[in-house]
């Protein structure tokens, strides 16, 4: 069975807590710093407490009476016929006086849903709803007439509604599949939110200035349009605008403060609010003052655009000093890394919740969501709003009636097994319809230094199986705190370390001393690979991570063979923290590392500290060959030439050997998804960008150092070990001949 993990349902604030802060209606709407939640509520109590992605939101309290139909399901409520046929407020003005004062109770419920949410029965469960959700389910005409009620959706528009009530927060940073509703469910929250504010300014982005026009002509200006008219301002200009919709007077005003009848309308103050877009550019509204941005296919920006830039200009456009004024709605599909997904990528990362300064913002200010394909695809979402995830056992029947016979996850297995033979199409149909960031993230194939079709094969499987299960987070540590004794590791969800296997009990700690050395004692088992860092910290604060791989050779012991079980790629507040990491790790496991030199820091801190045995020479030179900085400390140096060629090569021969499928239904167990990527994403001639291919890439040079020795008689000047590029099209890689 699928296993649901979009949101969970939480308690970090005691019960008796929430008792007593509802019995006074003491919640305020907002972020409540004290119990770090989102208050969505406007009543003063909250009921269920979620967990999105990290950001713990507090829905309302559940009312007594809920709205209830006879289907038990989200049903559009009936508009009264009368009010349909007003269409504007001087119609309303018209209307007979005597008339009016019936429909003022309703028109005033209509503004107390928009803005304190709706509950309804939901096949028998009450289900919240927040105001700008029902105003797109009840008020918003789409392309296929009225919106179709989805959890996904209720979820993502109460994720939003936390963004909006989060005062340290400036939007959200959706990452999405297509045809998920968002520029429709964003076009409808724009006017929703621009008739009813005053002096403000709303304006759209996308991947280019038509599609910016196409989504304002298209999906804004038909909701306005169709809005009724006590939730409609007067509009100033053409009925459908082009470029700009302008709000003058208010609806409110006619409504819900019930204005006498001889009040004239020129008194009324307008809104003065509008709504437009923008050509794409890096300056779109510098300098311009915006009470929302909506950023549409934000990751297909490319190059020269850039949405890395763009976001540090229009952020400035969403605040006044340290007041954040504004918001941002930002959500896209992901373009291949080299086509403008990599800062996309960056922007969402940089999006993490769970990551914030000390000013409680993330680093880009945004909130980032990802809302997997399977919960929010067309013709897979049962009449219940709920998708349907396995093939049902009896029919299923989606909000239209029609039948569903097959559950998504089980279509989109079909989709991707029919593009096996075709790598790049199937990056394509992962980056479209992604059911985890990595397949959102997906790269090409083309002309990879690496066969990236097995490097996928192997990121796939892992997830697949759930690398999660088989890989276990934490830290090491001495005993008792007592360095250079034992060893032990501690698991930890923040923890530096990835292992997936750990020595027996007999086997950890192995270190021999010799003369006052101490030498690794399970030499023979594996070794490990290091890219260090000499500086705690950069000018920028950008400095690249440290990386440490583990690897397994074969051998007669307790240990799976030819295995990376280590990953390691961090960078701790100092340098000499990262040092201590990797001594760690060497003593736990017993095993030697062969680490870049031209970066000496860590190797002269292992030889301060007696470990000089853990650390290998060069393995391309024979001792009295090795010059005395080498002799010294060890390690090897990444200027040369060979031993660029020679790493890379390692590398390559280790994804042939033991990555991705390996025939029989066996695949390979490098289960660190991390350092695949890396892998599929390493550049020979910008080295220093990747940490986990560099570390990796030693590793398998330590654990294979006879295939390196020189000829003890005669030294060979050079290493030839060439790397072959890849052509990744079709179902199988194809070296590229020279």
């Amino acid at each position: 069975m699928y296993e649901q993990s979009l949101y969970e349902i939480i308690e970090p604030v005691k019960r008796t807590t929430i008792s007593r802060l509802n019995k006074g209606k003491k919640w305020k709407r907002g972020y409540n710093k004290e119990h770090d939640v989102v208050v969505l509520s406007s009543t003063g109590q909250i009921g269920e407490i979620y967990n999105i992605q990290g950001l713990h939101i507090a829905l309302p309290k559940v009312p007594k009476d809920i709205h209830s139909n006879k289907n038990k399901k989200w049903e559009q409520l009936e508009k009264p016929d009368v009010l349909k046929k007003i269409k504007t407020i001087f119609d309303w003005k018209a209307y007979p006086e005597e008339q009016k004062e019936q429909w003022h109770e309703y028109i005033d419920e209509e503004f107390n849903r928009r803005e304190e949410g709706f509950w309804f029965n939901n096949n028998g469960k009450p289900t919240y709803i927040t105001g700008t959700h029902y105003m797109y389910l009840q008020w918003s005409k789409i392309d296929v007439g009225a919106p179709d009620f989805r959890e996904a959706n209720r979820l993502f528009f109460i994720f939003w509604e936390a963004c909006k009530v989060d005062s340290r927060c400036y939007g959200m940073c959706y990452l999405k599949n297509r045809r998920s509703g968002f520029s429709f469910m964003s076009s409808a929250e724009t006017v929703n939110l621009a008739t009813i504010s005053s002096d403000s300014r709303y304006g759209i982005l996308s991947k280019s200035g038509a599609d910016a026009k196409k989504m304002f002509t298209d999906k804004v200006v038909p909701i306005s349009i169709n809005y009724p008219f006590f939730f409609k301002p007067i509009q100033d200009g053409m009925d459908r605008p082009k470029s700009e919709l302008a709000y003058r007077v208010p609806a409110s005003k006619f409504t819900r403060k019930k204005i006498d009848t001889n009040e004239k309308l020129e008194e009324i103050k307008g809104l003065d609010t509008t709504i437009d877009w923008k050509n794409t550019g890096d300056n779109s509204y510098d300098g311009e003052k915006l009470s929302l941005l909506v950023h549409d296919e934000s990751g297909k920006w490319e190059r020269p655009d850039n949405i890395l830039n763009n976001w540090r200009v229009t952020k400035t456009c969403l605040r006044l000093g340290s007041r954040i004024i504004g918001k941002c709605m930002m959500g896209s599909t992901s373009n291949a890394l080299d086509k403008g997904g990599d800062n996309f990528k960056k922007l969402y990362n940089d999006s993490d919740v769970t990551k914030r300064n000390k000013n409680g913002q993330t680093k880009s200010g945004l909130y980032s969501l990802f809302i997997p394909m399977e919960w929010n695809f067309e013709g897979f979402i049962d009449e219940f709003g709920q998708p349907v995830f396995r093939t049902p056992d009896e029919g299923c029947y989606g909000p239209d009636g029609e039948l569903i016979d097959i559950g998504v996850v089980d279509h989109w297995q079909n989709e991707v097994d029919g593009l096996k033979d075709d790598q790049d199409g199937l990056n394509e149909f992962y980056r479209q319809f992604p059911r985890t960031t990595e397949h959102a993230f997906r790269d090409e194939t083309k002309n990879s230094i690496f066969n990236l079709v097995k490097i996928y094969e192997q990121i796939d499987y892992n997830e697949g199986i759930g690398s999660s299960a088989v890989v276990n987070t934490g830290n090491f540590q001495w005993v008792n705190g007592v360095k250079d004794s034992k060893v032990i590791f501690y698991p930890d969800p923040k923890g530096r370390f990835k292992i997936s296997w750990v020595p027996p009990a007999h086997l950890q700690n192995r270190v021999i001393v010799k003369n006052g050395i101490k030498y690794p004692g399970n030499e023979h088992m594996g070794a490990f690979g290091c890219d260090s860092y000499d500086i705690s910290g950069t000018v920028d604060g950008r400095g690249s991570n440290g990386s440490l791989h583990g690897l397994t050779k074969f051998s007669m012991e307790d240990a799976p063979a030819n295995a990376f079980f280590l990953e390691y790629v961090a960078r701790p507040q100092t340098a000499e923290m990262f040092f201590e990491d990797v001594l760690m790790a060497c003593v736990f496991y017993g095993m030697p590392i062969l680490a870049e030199n031209n970066k000496p820091r860590l190797l002269y801190y292992i030889r301060r500290r007696g470990y000089r045995g853990f650390s290998m020479n060069r393995p391309d030179k024979v001792w009295n060959k090795l010059s005395v900085a080498e002799k010294e400390i060890g390690g090897i140096p990444n200027s040369s030439e060979d031993i660029k060629q020679a790493h890379a090569a390692a590398i390559e021969m280790y994804i042939q050997s033991h990555v991705g499928h390996l025939g029989d239904g066996r695949y390979g167990s490098l289960y660190f998804n991390e350092t695949l990527n890396d892998w599929a994403k390493f550049d020979i001639n910008k080295r220093t960008k990747f940490d986990a291919a560099i570390s990796s890439g030693l590793a398998i040079m330590a654990c294979n150092r006879h295939l390196y020795a020189p000829n003890a008689k005669v030294e060979k000047p050079k290493i030839n070990l060439s790397i072959a590029k890849y052509d990744n099209k079709g179902g199988a890689s194809r070296i590229i001949e020279n």
